[in-house]
């Protein structure tokens, strides 16, 4: 199994920027494989807070960065038509020199589809939509022209220059849980699954059930990486966990039980918990910091456990 890959989720709201291109630079520097932002508009638990665009910020931190991969966990579907989507992610992996992450769901949040004007289909209609859009993504990176005709997209003969910098293509996430229409779609499309951290204590069934998908549709699932949302809870004294730990899950908590969900504690005990990860097939993290974007956490993860892994 290929080394696991650490990225680090970063703050989009109620920061200035600077912050987020030194902290994006910091993770750059410090030997982390990714960053990460989110795909909302209005925020999440507050509403109407500044918060940025994530294909702006990408873009912006593509060109201040080296060599950590960016992307975005995960983009709603429903906001950019399918084909204009992976023009986007084409040019973008063309100017970072092949670092875009293209990590994508159905979307979810309700509020934020009525508030700026988008339909909200159903849960059945908006997973059928991810599967054609993952479908005409992946074609428009690897064909001349493309054309598709499904029951919610069409495409005629549509080009899609410069193609990405990553061959074959892109490799697609798909992000979710929904066990009966979610995971099929992981199954027949995805080249990586990403399980939400609200879905992580569920792991062994939500794992279990795709491969059974994998097996209906004769694939192996091992095809497939498994990648995975946390919360990390870093500490260099078992003394400072239980004042940090309430603090992440007074952050964190709409996740659910960050102690139990979460990587927690030393960075001993982050490592043996990252090992029992792996032998469950996970080799990828995005990981939201328990506070966030402090430089020091941010460091300490990569002095002392990242190296365990290399």
């Amino acid at each position: 199994m290929s080394r696991p890959e650490f990225g680090v989720m970063l703050r989009q709201q109620k920061i200035d920027f600077e912050e987020i291109r030194t902290t994006a630079q910091l993770c750059d520097s410090a030997g982390y494989d990714s960053v990460w932002f989110y795909d909302h508009v209005l925020g999440q638990g507050i509403i109407g807070i500044d918060i940025y665009e994530p294909w702006t910020l990408m873009s912006a931190l593509s060109t201040v960065t080296e060599n950590i991969k960016i992307g975005t966990m995960v983009l709603c579907n429903l906001f950019r038509h399918p084909p204009l989507l992976a023009k986007m992610a084409s040019t973008l992996d063309v100017i970072s020199k092949g670092r875009v992450e293209f990590a994508i769901g159905a979307g979810w949040f309700e509020e934020e589809f009525l508030a700026y004007g988008y339909d909200f289909p159903s849960t059945k209609d908006r997973i059928e939509m991810l599967k054609e859009a993952v479908l005409i993504i992946k074609r428009m990176w690897t064909e001349e022209t493309t054309t598709f005709t499904g029951r919610h997209y069409t495409v005629v003969n549509a080009p899609c220059n410069p193609k990405p910098v990553q061959h074959p293509h892109i490799p697609v996430c798909v992000g979710g849980s929904g066990e009966k229409l979610l995971l099929k779609v992981v199954a027949e499309l995805a080249d990586e699954w990403n399980c939400p951290a609200s879905s992580a204590i569920d792991f062994d069934r939500k794992y279990s059930i795709l491969k059974k998908h994998c097996e209906e549709v004769d694939r192996n699932i091992e095809d497939i990486r498994i990648s995975q949302q946390t919360v990390c809870v870093l500490v260099e004294s078992r003394e400072d966990l239980p004042e940090k730990l309430e603090k992440a899950q007074r952050r964190y908590g709409f996740f659910g039980n960050i102690e139990k969900l979460g990587i927690i504690g030393t960075p001993e005990d982050c490592i043996e918990k990252i090992r029992t990860d792996i032998d469950k097939g996970i080799s990828k993290y995005t990981i939201f910091f328990s506070d966030v974007m402090n430089p020091r956490t941010i460091e300490l993860f990569a002095k002392e456990v990242i190296p365990e892994f290399r």
